[in-house]
């Protein structure tokens, strides 16, 4: 039987470098999702013939169940699944459209479940599920608040996941929670004013960070001791206060 890795949101700056952490582990293939076919065929061309290209918008629930139904097709033997995709925007949540509050939360929420619910039949003994969460997840957090709200959901999702399936099935799930990363989804001027972007840390770092703690079978991985740091604060500061201080933080960047 076929072993393979999925990985969501492949084609990123983040998603390569999980493309490169699991080619060290050696799977027959990595299924790359993504929904841009030229990027993908720069992946497999970059990382090699392990890699398939597998076009997949995961907004639109047709394109899921067709992966799911190539799941059906070949029966392989997941071994690792890893949710990366998503989508955020800082801003007033008066200025979001209806579709862009329907896509993010079709992405960041939706999509990690209907994933792991397609993949599992096919997972079994010691494969395991990284789904990526975020820093923001650990209390509320103004003009990001339905980015940091739907990462709270992976958060949550995924540490009860670990505990319905490492018990049953032998297979774990990692809440990935990192801070800024540097990517090129981050946005380098607002309003003229270069952002400060406090923790800032390569993708690469993470990511093997994220497989290390997922091969130790932890259900949260906290990439650098600033944001461990960030998740203590949450847990002992008042989050009204700490929302004050993230919203004076970034006054000189909001509208």
């Amino acid at each position: 039987m076929k072993k393979i890795a999925i990985i969501t949101g492949a084609t990123g700056g983040f998603g390569q470098e999980f493309v490169r952490a699991v080619l060290k582990e050696k799977p027959d293939e990595i299924w790359a999702i993504a929904r841009n076919a030229d990027k993908l065929k720069a992946l497999r061309t970059k990382f090699g013939r392990r890699v398939r290209p597998v076009i997949c918008d995961l907004s639109r629930r047709e394109d899921i169940e067709r992966f799911a139904k190539l799941l059906e097709s070949e029966r392989p033997d997941v071994r690792l699944l890893i949710n990366n995709a998503g989508i955020a925007r800082m801003g007033n949540i008066a200025d979001f459209s209806a579709d862009e509050i329907s896509k993010l939360i079709d992405i960041n929420c939706k999509a990690v479940s209907l994933m792991c619910g397609y993949a599992l039949p096919f997972m079994s003994k010691c494969s395991r599920i990284l789904n990526i969460s975020s820093a923001s997840s650990f209390q509320p957090v103004p003009y990001i608040n339905l980015y940091a709200a739907s990462k709270a959901f992976v958060r949550s999702y995924s540490r009860a996941l670990n505990v319905e399936l490492k018990g049953s099935r032998g297979i774990t799930c990692t809440a990935v929670c990192p801070g800024w990363i540097d990517t090129e989804m981050l946005p380098k001027v607002s309003g003229g004013k270069t952002i400060k972007y406090p923790g800032l840390v390569s993708p690469r770092r993470v990511a093997v960070q994220a497989m290390h703690d997922s091969a130790k079978g932890r259900d949260m991985s906290v990439c650098t001791l600033f944001v461990k740091y960030e998740h203590l604060l949450s847990k002992t500061l008042a989050h009204k206060m700490l929302m004050k201080m993230w919203v004076k933080g970034i006054k000189g960047y909001i509208a």
